[in-house]
């Protein structure tokens, strides 16, 4: 064989041994610096049964494990003294961590209280099978309010107008969160997640007129603004504007009785011309005319 064959050879064997040794020495340092960081545990805080909303956590409702520290998830909780008399504002499962968005602040309140945002207010109003939606009107799902009365003013026809749109159920009856099978509730109470000034059209609605809720899709979150409709265009009367307070008829003025003025005062008499005689301590007064007819 040939010796400069042999001797190519060897030296491409040689280097290849030595890229190996190089390439090996640096995947297992990789591996074991990553074995080193996988190897710091830290404590997690985890449910130890499901956790619906409206509870308050308690020692027996969680528990510890160890986890890696890179799997530690973000927003967990290492001592169960973070999370006692918490209340629980979203659905937590059977092992899974406790986090900061899934919990209110301590003392925030029981129920309902806690998951209300600030600035918004729970407000409930009574339903029946017609106007729960033949009870599938649950929590979390979307609804409009409409409501039918007779406005104020001449035309006491009756109409009915989308009073409040895109309106979030909190509870329907007692139940915070909807059935896992998605039955239909019965339930003879519906609370709305409503702002201040919608609180008060809802409750106004709901004493003077009756109201529907009317179910939409979730994910349809435009608004409308549907004109409303009278009694009369059912039977093909034509369209016109619902009266509003800016096209209530203006009470007339009162007529005002406007006092007559007083005659004006005749002129004064012209100045008679007069001759005044004094003699002594006595002053006598004659006029032109009398002395021209002396």
């Amino acid at each position: 064989m040939d010796r400069r064959f042999l001797t190519v050879l060897g030296v491409s064997l040689l280097f290849a041994l030595v890229v190996s040794s190089l390439f090996y020495q640096m995947t297992a340092r990789a591996g074991g610096g990553k074995k080193a960081e996988q190897g710091e545990l830290k404590d997690l805080v985890v449910a130890a049964k499901p956790l619906t909303v409206g509870i308050t956590v308690k020692p027996a409702d969680v528990k510890v494990i160890k986890v890696a520290n890179d799997q530690f998830p973000k927003m967990g909780f290492s001592k169960v003294e973070e999370v006692i008399d918490r209340p629980v504002i979203s659905n937590i499962l059977l092992d899974e961590p406790l986090l900061e968005g899934r919990l209110a602040a301590r003392g925030s309140g029981l129920g309902i209280a806690p998951i209300i945002p600030v600035g918004m207010r729970a407000v409930t109003v009574r339903v029946n099978d017609v106007v729960g939606v033949a009870g599938f009107v649950m929590p979390g799902m979307r609804v409009d309010v409409l409501v039918t009365l007779r406005p104020p003013g001449g035309d006491s026809t009756t109409v009915t107008t989308t009073a409040l749109e895109n309106i979030l159920v909190l509870t329907a009856g007692t139940t915070i969160q909807p059935d896992a099978r998605g039955q239909a509730i019965n339930a003879p109470n519906v609370t709305l997640l409503v702002s201040p000034d919608q609180a008060e059209i809802l409750t106004l609605a709901s004493n003077e007129g009756r109201i529907q809720l009317s179910l939409r899709n979730g994910g349809d979150g435009q608004p409308v603004k549907p004109p409303g409709i009278r009694l009369a265009q059912l039977y093909g009367a034509p369209p016109k504007p619902l009266p509003s307070a800016a096209a209530a008829p203006r009470p007339r003025p009162r007529p005002v009785a406007v006092a007559q003025a007083a005659p004006p005062p005749p002129p004064p008499a012209p100045p008679v011309d007069q001759i005044v005689v004094i003699r002594g301590n006595q002053k006598t007064v004659e006029t032109v005319s009398n002395l021209k007819k002396n």
